[in-house]
């Protein structure tokens, strides 16, 4: 993945604080965030028919943004070994020439290249541009009045579906339609086979096979329909109109791939109208694709429009508390790639850092304070999932520690009161929690403390069970541990504990820690694979500044969480208004 650099900066997830800090003004955005899905629904007859307007107005936003990801190669993952799209051009060019040639069509006035103001958006690799007129052969369907309309034979589609029967004449195969008279100018279609297709649709005739019909479908779906569709009191779509019209074409195999996810996450937009309690699953599965592109963003205006795209669609995607906890979760990884604040060149490069972690810890080591380490094997570039900024570099967790043990792993004698005994309950994503602790006697507290003695600074893990929360220890000579909780203890001069913990937190550590785990009758975690474990480190300064920025977002979020249930209706236009423009003013 391509590094985001510092010009990222104007367009970072800092947009978010504005977005937020609006309850703070008149806006009072938090005051009045809607609770989507608390709406009441009812069964629907089908796509976008909900018989409740609020819930349907969310969810035709997400459609939305599906289709415009979708025709913008954001949802589905690139394959080299895919056959690019401009030799589906060729091969289409020579295939219209041939049946030019046989006098099957007829040809074609010649299109005009496309210039370069005339389609603004990023072309992903191995996509190309063309004019429909290029793709299709667009004819008229052929005239046929009301009169004509039989009660068996072959379907009639008009201008919006079928229509009646007809028997003298079909089409074989399926095609692409686009209306083009009256109200529903510029609105697309696919026919069934063998169906008779009436002159108020331009019938894209597809006679090569190298294309992939549902593709074009959605993508005219989403198209700007004020530079195919003329007139107003009676609105028209013409050949003169809709031949040049410009769309992106992907691979082949591509094109199926978008198809198929597509219509997965149209399923789920539909479980979203059919039933309420349904609907947060499919939500937050959407949610997740839709945060994943901020992620996957391979540069800096990549990553501005997958940003402004989410805005735009805030108030309907951050609506539950799974969906916040998700937004959290994108933060913590866009954190450790180096994509929440700029990079600072004059910043001590983390290589430096860890040469000092490396020579205290030998100096350490040479005192007798700290036991020698076992070497661990080279990080290999497989290994590595992003490509991180200039000046961070990837590490095993051992080589930033101290220590790395766990608690005890004998039963300690318990007391009714006492010393703090923690387990993995006690470990929380929060920090530790005392809510239902155990207790040991003096006694055995200091025995168990001198294999694992946790102190401020250092880190704890739970290991056995619910693998890889994580939480900064907040007291000295205060607590002890049982084997379900492991224990690291950073080297403090070089390393933030507080970005380290946010660090582990983060999806590329807590991926890690699954895949880790030892599963038996229940997960746990080693010490070897915590040792084990990929960090990623940048220098120190921007640790801290990390540090700060993960703070005042995470603030912001549980902010959000907590105002969800005072939220009593929705606010259809906070998404066309006060967050849009918001996000949009920010980022300008």
């Amino acid at each position: 993945m391509s590094q985001i650099n510092e010009q990222t900066t104007d367009y970072q997830l800092a947009d978010l604080s504005p977005v937020l800090k609006a309850a703070n003004s008149g806006n009072t955005l938090l005051e009045n965030l809607p609770v989507w899905l608390s709406a009441q629904t009812r069964k629907s007859a089908g796509r976008g028919r909900s018989a409740s307007n609020t819930l349907q107005y969310g969810v035709q936003k997400l459609r939305e943004l599906i289709l415009e990801l979708a025709v913008r190669g954001k949802l589905v993952p690139k394959d080299s070994n895919d056959e690019p799209a401009r030799i589906l051009l060729e091969k289409i060019a020579e295939e219209k020439a041939q049946l030019v040639k046989e006098g099957i069509i007829k040809k074609q006035k010649t299109l005009s290249e496309i210039k370069a103001d005339e389609f603004i958006s990023h072309l992903p690799k191995g996509w190309a541009l063309a004019r429909l007129g290029q793709l299709f052969h667009i004819v008229y369907g052929k005239g046929l009045s009301s009169k004509e309309l039989e009660n068996e034979g072959y379907d009639v589609f008009g201008a919006n579906g079928i229509i009646g029967k007809y028997n003298r004449f079909n089409y074989q195969d399926k095609q692409l339609l686009v209306s083009c008279r009256g109200a529903y100018s510029g609105k697309p279609n696919i026919s069934p086979p063998n169906c008779f297709v009436t002159s108020n649709s331009l019938v894209l005739e597809n006679k090569w096979n190298y294309l992939c019909l549902e593709y074009f479908y959605y993508s005219l779906t989403i198209a700007d329909k004020s530079k195919i569709v003329t007139g107003s009191a009676q609105p028209q779509v013409t050949t003169t109109n809709l031949e040049p019209f410009i769309v992106g074409i992907p691979p082949l195999a591509e094109q199926h791939r978008i198809v198929k996810k597509v219509d997965e996450l149209m399923a789920l937009c539909d479980q979203l109208e059919l039933q309420q309690a349904d609907a947060v699953q499919a939500h937050d599965t959407l949610v997740k694709v839709l945060l994943d592109t901020l992620t996957q963003s391979e540069n800096a205006e990549d990553f501005k429009q997958n940003w402004r795209r989410i805005a735009e669609h805030f108030d309907t995607l951050f609506t539950t508390e799974s969906s916040i906890d998700q937004l959290k979760q994108s933060l913590l990884q866009l954190a450790v790639m180096g994509k929440l604040v700029s990079q600072d060149p004059n910043d001590e490069p983390a290589s430096v850092l860890l040469e000092k972690v490396s020579e205290e810890k030998a100096r350490l080591v040479k005192e007798g304070k700290i036991k020698k380490q076992n070497d661990l094997p080279e990080i290999s570039v497989s290994d590595m999932p992003f490509i991180h900024p200039y000046g961070w570099i990837f590490s095993r967790t051992q080589s930033l520690c101290l220590k790395i043990t766990d608690g005890e792993h004998a039963t300690p004698r318990r007391a009714e009161s006492g010393q703090y005994l923690l387990s993995a309950r006690n470990i929380t994503n929060e920090g530790i929690s005392l809510s239902d602790v155990d207790f040991v006697p003096d006694e055995e507290f200091e025995r168990i403390r001198k294999r694992c003695d946790p102190n401020i600074g250092d880190i704890l893990i739970s290991c056995s069970g619910s693998v890889g929360r994580v939480a900064l220890v907040d007291k000295d000579d205060a607590y002890s541990m049982v084997r379900s909780a492991a224990m690291i203890r950073p080297t403090p001069s070089y390393l933030s504990k507080e970005y380290l913990c946010i660090m582990y937190k983060s999806p590329f550590l807590q991926e890690q820690m699954q895949k880790g785990s030892k599963k038996s009758a229940q997960a746990n975690l080693f010490l070897g694979a915590i040792s084990n474990l990929i960090a990623i480190i940048p220098p120190l300064a921007e640790q801290q500044r990390i540090v700060k920025k993960v703070d005042e977002l995470m603030a912001l979020c549980d902010q959000l969480k907590d105002r969800l249930n005072q939220a009593q209706a929705l606010q259809q236009q906070l998404a066309d208004t006060v967050v849009s423009k918001s996000v949009y003013d920010d980022c300008h």
